[in-house]
């Protein structure tokens, strides 16, 4: 028994240096531990670590009976003592295997824990670097947009510079076009007169020519 909790001892002393070191086999020994901490592997990893404590309380219980029975006989006898020394040293034995054991249980959950969180700042560095990527890119695209604007907005002022030129020719013209219909209506209006003095002359030559006429038949009678 005593010889089966040095070995087991030793063999976690190991464990715990393995996984305390990076070296080729820390890898392995994670893997391992993986596995056995899947399935029935952890049924099993209880199961032992209640037998191991079932027989440390045994142990236990022994030294007290030892001490009880010193207590009473006031005497240590020397199968006693045996026996006393044999059940603390498996009680010291057993306990520091469960603390070894604890130790490679933390040691192993905080690696994978290092190793998820060294994963996720990975993953957080890449999202990160994409992001950046796509801010350069959004950059390029804003700075692009910004001289399309500039474009646009050079275009229009000259559309608006000859818009306004164009307006004033238009108010030109509609000018010039409002003096020419006062013109004509003007010209209109002297036509109208000169017509009706035309007409008038008229009236007037055919009364003079009726008049000759007449004065003219007279002096023939």
């Amino acid at each position: 028994m005593i010889q089966l909790l040095y070995t087991v001892i030793a063999a976690e002393m190991a464990l715990i240096l393995t996984l305390l070191f990076k070296t080729p086999l820390r890898k392995l020994v994670i893997m391992t531990l993986d596995r056995v901490k899947r399935g029935r592997g952890p049924v099993m990893v209880k199961t032992v670590g209640v037998t191991l404590l079932v027989v440390l309380a045994s142990s236990l219980y022994s030294m007290v009976k030892i001490q009880q029975r010193t207590v009473e006989a006031g005497l240590l006898n020397p199968t006693d003592q045996v026996l006393m020394s044999k059940h603390m040293l498996e009680a010291s034995l057993m306990g520091f295997v469960l603390f070894l054991s604890l130790m490679i249980d933390r040691l192993h959950h905080y690696i994978r824990e290092l190793r998820l969180l060294r994963k996720t700042m990975e993953a957080a560095k890449k999202q990160s670097r994409g992001i950046d990527e796509g801010k350069n890119g959004s950059a390029e695209e804003v700075k692009g947009l910004k001289e399309e604007i500039a474009t646009l907005r050079t275009k229009l002022n000259k559309l608006e510079n000859e818009y306004g030129t164009k307006d004033k020719e238009a108010k030109t013209a509609e000018a010039e076009a409002e003096a020419l219909k006062k013109q004509s209506e003007g010209l209109l209006l002297e036509y109208d007169r000169l017509l009706a003095d035309n007409q008038s002359l008229r009236s007037q030559l055919e009364s003079i020519d009726l008049s000759l006429s007449n004065s003219d038949g007279k002096k023939n009678t």
